[in-house]
């Protein structure tokens, strides 16, 4: 585990720890089936869709957004046809709060995920409290007990789950949830450098397991990247500094749906 994310995992563990302190697991389930129920995932065909992230900012590139508040990002994201919105809890570099989460999901017409570096059962269930449809999932971060346990109690609840990968051995840890209704997402971020990988979604995609929605994810930032993603079979791209930095959000999203829709419909003749 490279030191950002073992840093990144220190503090979620911190996290869990302060949340189970403050909240009873049995009040946080409580307040998680209460919450209104989870908004299903809504793909189009054919097949390309994008998790759009109102990102306020990145260890890699430092702010990315002069507000404090995703919700005003996420707005044009949803308006142009993104079909889930990916809202980051992390505070220490990604600027994140759970209050950024409930303040997207109680407003937006499409299911919102909570993405974080989450360690622990009580943050998914913190997530379905905030109103999350669904999670992100870092295999390189848990065991394959901890995400089978994550995962299920996801499903549960009515979540969807992004299993994230950067490699073949996450992909081994990934295989002990690989039979449920999940997504697979590979991450061409490379963990100890955080530069992006241009070449790993193309070398990644023929070990990921058929039948599963395939995201690729990191590295994406023109119409081109997306129509790309798209011919190698990835189902969904996730992008977020791209969209927030380029001055028009609407328009980028618009462009990668055009050009990724269009690339899937060349794969499918």
């Amino acid at each position: 585990m490279s030191d950002f994310l073992a840093s990144m995992v220190s503090e979620s563990l911190a996290r869990a720890e302060a949340a189970r302190s403050a909240s009873r697991e049995s009040d946080l389930r409580a307040s998680a089936a209460s919450t209104p129920p989870p908004l299903s995932l809504s793909l189009a065909e054919p097949g390309f869709d994008l998790i759009a992230e109102p990102k306020l900012a990145s260890p890699s590139e430092g702010p990315l957004a002069s507000t404090e508040s995703p919700a005003e990002l996420a707005d044009s994201m949803v308006d142009a046809g993104a079909a889930v919105l990916s809202v980051l809890t992390e505070p220490t570099v990604f600027r994140g709060h759970l209050s950024h989460l409930e303040e997207v999901a109680s407003s937006a017409p499409v299911p919102v995920m909570r993405k974080d570096f989450l360690v622990d059962p009580i943050q998914v269930l913190e997530a379905r409290a905030a109103g999350a449809s669904g999670l992100l999932l870092i295999a390189k971060a848990l065991d394959g007990g901890r995400l089978e346990e994550m995962t299920d109690l996801a499903i549960e609840l009515g979540m969807f789950v992004l299993v994230e990968v950067f490699d073949e051995a996450d992909l081994d840890v990934a295989s002990s949830v690989l039979d449920r209704p999940v997504l697979v997402g590979v991450n061409a971020r490379d963990l100890v450098t955080l530069q992006v990988d241009p070449g790993k979604h193309a070398r990644m995609r023929p070990l990921l397991p058929d039948g599963i929605p395939a995201v690729a994810e990191s590295g994406l930032l023109t119409a081109a990247d997306a129509a790309r993603s798209a011919a190698l079979g990835y189902r969904l791209a996730l992008v977020g500094s791209a969209l927030v930095s380029s001055g028009d959000a609407a328009q980028l999203v618009d462009a990668m749906l055009v050009a990724g829709r269009g690339a899937a419909s060349e794969q499918d003749r």
